[in-house]
């Protein structure tokens, strides 16, 4: 968790990487410029796929700072940049080979809720049981 002090109002509380990044401003404008980027890619990911965003936010900040250490020491930054983007292309191609259709079964649709609530059982069982009963409607209405 993390907490982040409000000009105005109370201290808020979160998990959510995005909302963490969007906070983010740093005094030196170099640093910043590397933080915007973070932030950037905290919020592509929420966009793209809704969830995720606190380990986009971590894997861009190793992949930074990798970069950085292999620029200083005479990478080319544009073999690096090649690098990156066939590393990228690799681990979307494993996680398409890994991804499993969940379909209806409420089990599964239970798992991936409690997964996206933070590990919230609770959530989760709530997620399913709402599309569940959305599916009983459609039915119903058909």
């Amino acid at each position: 968790n993390v907490v982040i002090d409000k000009k105005f109002g109370a201290p808020q509380v979160t998990k959510d990487g995005v909302t963490v990044a969007k906070e983010i401003e740093l005094e030196d404008r170099f640093a910043n410029m590397g933080a915007q980027m973070v932030k950037e890619v905290a919020s592509k990911t929420n966009e793209q796929a809704g969830d995720g965003t606190t380990t986009a936010t971590v894997l861009a900040q190793a992949i930074i700072n990798v970069g950085l250490k292999n620029v200083t020491a005479g990478a080319n930054p544009m073999d690096l940049k090649r690098g990156i983007d066939k590393a990228v292309s690799a681990v979307v191609t494993s996680l398409r080979e890994q991804s499993r259709e969940v379909g209806e079964d409420y089990a599964k649709i239970e798992q991936v809720g409690t997964i996206s609530a933070n590990n919230d059982n609770y959530i989760g069982k709530l997620i399913a049981d709402a599309m569940y009963k959305s599916k009983e409607r459609r039915s119903n209405h058909s």
